[in-house]
Formats: structure tokens, C-alpha cells, sequence
């Protein structure tokens, strides 16, 4: 199977359209949504209604700390900006989708696959997965084999041997990665709606279950435009700027 792994789409829907379709192209069979569907972009409720078709449809979709935001109110220490757009957010949804993000669960696990937003060890806490010390707390915390998760917004990936040797791996685009079955691994595909490595284009990944391979996927799209709809929402500038700057 064929599984298309997406996160932080944050109410893109310029980039969520261009992934879909190019996850379709590749003959993807299903996907896991890592969260943070809502927050920072202007489409929310756009966004949301496809992540409900998904999950209709049998994808995996977890909660991530912008749709608990706006489900359930700001964590201490949201920043200002974030805690005004899960507002404005709020507000343009209707209680369905409301309903629907306040009902994600923290974490799925099917088999060897574990999906999260932010870690294994305290999904409702939203620590970042800033490099080896976090990703191998997270990989202790769970006999998953893969762990899939989002929150940091760059492609990264981790692995932990059984004698306990940790590795860590900058993927680039395109290039088909085997995840070999005597590992832990912890994948993190990188930002669909909002990425922050330079690269403005959407990021996801493509992991084969049957064979074991990982692909990660970079996707142009219209950048401009779904900054143009930051702007029309009301929403802060800088947004729209960090999306034309990928940052």
C-alpha cells in the first residue's frame, strides 16, 4: 500500500490541492493527516472539508495543537499572532468542522505504524522534534516500528538500531529511502501548507508499506495566491510573507 503522509496543511488550500492531486498521480491508495489542519492560512474551512472527505474515506487523521487551539482554546504560550488567527478560525467554521477537530484523537496506531502529531512521549504536550536527543526520547516512548509525525515544519528523518545506535538523515526530494525492518524510524515528511526550510513548495511523503520504501515529495504550487487569500482574510502580512519566503 501505497501511503501518502501529510501535516501541517494550516488552511492552505493552493498547496493541499497540489498535494492531493499530485499524491493521486503517483497512485497513492491512502493517506495519514498529521495535523495542524487549520491555523495561519486563509482556507480553513476548504481545507477541513477535505480532510473530513479523507477520513471518510478511511485516512488516519490526528489532532495537532492549531486544531486543538481553535477546538479547544490556546495552550499557554501560543504566540499572539497564532492565538488571533485560531480566532478568526473559529469563526469560519461551522459546528460540524468544529466538532470534527475537537474529536481528533492525539495519536493512531495500526500495526507497526504509529501516527502523531508532535512526538510519541507527550502527544498533548507539542514538543518539537528539534533533532537526535528528541527524536530518540520519542522512538523509546513506543514499540511502534515507524513513527510518523509533523509539528517541525522541515523533511526529517531518525532511526534507532536494537543495540541502540542512533542516526539521523536530511532526505532530499526524490530520492527513494529504505527503511529497513531491524530499525526503529521516525519520519517527519515536513509541511504541506506552510514549509520553513527556504523552499516554498509543499512538502509531504510517500512510504510503501509492503516494500518498506520512503519517498519524500516536494509539490510547487501557487504560492502567491494562497498568500492573497491571507491578506483578504485580515490576516497578519507576515504570514503571507513567510509563505512566498517558505519560512
Amino acid at each position: 500500500m501505497k501511503l501518502a503522509l501529510i501535516s501541517d496543511l494550516h488552511a492552505n488550500r493552493q498547496a493541499v490541492s497540489a498535494v492531493l492531486d499530485h499524491a493521486q498521480a503517483q497512485g497513492v491508495d491512502n493517506y495519514a493527516l498529521l495535523g495542524d489542519f487549520v491555523g495561519y492560512g486563509g482556507d480553513p474551512a476548504w481545507v477541513l472539508d477535505r480532510v473530513m472527505d479523507l477520513v471518510s474515506d478511511g485516512a488516519v487523521a490526528v489532532m495537532g495543537n492549531h486544531d486543538s487551539a481553535v477546538a479547544r482554546g490556546p495552550l499557554p504560550g501560543m504566540r499572539e499572532e497564532a492565538r488571533a488567527v485560531a480566532e478568526w478560525t473559529r469563526g469560519q467554521l461551522s459546528p460540524a468542522q468544529l466538532a470534527f477537530l475537537a474529536k481528533l484523537p492525539m495519536s493512531v496506531e495500526q500495526g507497526e505504524l504509529l501516527f502523531v502529531h508532535a512526538n510519541a512521549y507527550d502527544p498533548a504536550g507539542y514538543e518539537y522534534i528539534q533533532g537526535r536527543l528528541e527524536a530518540i526520547r520519542s522512538l523509546h516512548a513506543t514499540k511502534a516500528r515507524y513513527t510518523f509525525c509533523g509539528h517541525m515544519h522541515e523533511p526529517m528523518l531518525f532511526h534507532l538500531s536494537g543495540t541502540g545506535k542512533a542516526g539521523e538523515f536530511t532526505p532530499q526530494a526524490g530520492m527513494e529511502i529504505p527503511l529497513l525492518s531491524n530499525r526503529q524510524w521516525l519520519v517527519i515528511p515536513g509541511s504541506c501548507g506552510q514549509p520553513r526550510d527556504g523552499n516554498p513548495a509543499a512538502c509531504y511523503a510517500i512510504f510503501d508499506t509492503d516494500q518498506g520504501l520512503l519517498n519524500f515529495q516536494r509539490v510547487p504550487y501557487d504560492v502567491d495566491a494562497a498568500a492573497a487569500s491571507i491578506r483578504a482574510a485580515g490576516l497578519s502580512e507576515r504570514l503571507a510573507e513567510r509563505l512566498v519566503q517558505g519560512e
